[in-house]
C-alpha cells in the first residue's frame, strides 16, 4: 500500500492497481482524484468536500463510488443509484479493495455559536487512521495517525494530547493548508518534544508517507 499526501487534509491510497482517495476538499490539488476508484469524505466543510469536482470526477470515471456520512451524500444528488454509500460510527466496508472502518460522529467544536456537523473519521485497512475534523482515539491500536496539525477548532495543547491518546508509533501532518512553514516547523518541535512515544513528521504536498 502507497500514501500520498495531497494539499491540506487529502490524502491518496494505492493498491493492487486500486485508487482510494479521502477529503479531496478545496484546499487539495484536483490531480489527487485521477484515476480514483473510490473516495471517502469524513464531513461536508469546503476544505475536506468540493461537490462540484467530485461529482465531475465521478461523471469522468463511471465506476468510482464514495463512502461518506449522511449530510454529505445529500449534497451529491444527481450520480447513479449506488455509487454514493451512507456510513457512520461502527461500519465496517470494503472500498476499491480497501477494508475501511469508521470512527466518531461529530465534527470538533469550534465555537459555541457554531453549529456542530457531523463527522467520521475512516481507518484504512487496520492500518492508518484520518480523523477528519475531530480528536477521535480509535477503539483499538492503529500503527499510522493522520494528525490535523492545525485547525480554527484546535489548539497545540490538545493536538499534543490527542496523539499521546492514540499512542501510535508514527504520525504524519495533514489538516495544515492555514500554517505557514515556520508554524509547521514550530508544531512539529512541539510535537517532537513532546507527543513521547510517537515520533512526528510533516509531509509536504505531494510527498509519500512511508507505510513499512
Amino acid at each position: 500500500m502507497r500514501l500520498t499526501k495531497y494539499g491540506h487534509a487529502c490524502v491518496r491510497f494505492e493498491k493492487d492497481g486500486r485508487v482510494l482517495v479521502l477529503d479531496p476538499g478545496a484546499f487539495s490539488e484536483p490531480e489527487a482524484l485521477d484515476g480514483a476508484d473510490a473516495v471517502l469524505i469524513t464531513h461536508e466543510h469546503m476544505d475536506h468536500l468540493e461537490p462540484e469536482r467530485l461529482r465531475a470526477a465521478a461523471e469522468a470515471r463511471p465506476g468510482l463510488e464514495i463512502w461518506t456520512i449522511g449530510p454529505v451524500a445529500e449534497q451529491l444528488t444527481g450520480l447513479a443509484p449506488g455509487r454514493v454509500h451512507t456510513v457512520g460510527h461502527g461500519d465496517a466496508f470494503t472500498a476499491a479493495g480497501f477494508e475501511i472502518e469508521a470512527h466518531g460522529e461529530w465534527h470538533a467544536v469550534i465555537h459555541p455559536d457554531i453549529p456542530r456537523v457531523k463527522n467520521t473519521g475512516f481507518l484504512v485497512d487496520g492500518t492508518v487512521f484520518h480523523p477528519g475534523d475531530a480528536l477521535t482515539v480509535p477503539e483499538w491500536p492503529v500503527e499510522v495517525l493522520l494528525l490535523p496539525a492545525h485547525a480554527p477548532w484546535s489548539k497545540t495543547g490538545e493536538i499534543i494530547d490527542y496523539v499521546r491518546a492514540v499512542g501510535a508509533p508514527r504520525a504524519y501532518g495533514i489538516h495544515d493548508a492555514l500554517l505557514s512553514d515556520p508554524g509547521r516547523g514550530l508544531v512539529a518541535t512541539l510535537l517532537g518534544g513532546l507527543a513521547k512515544d510517537t515520533p512526528y513528521t510533516v509531509v509536504g504536498s505531494g510527498q509519500e508517507v512511508p507505510l513499512g
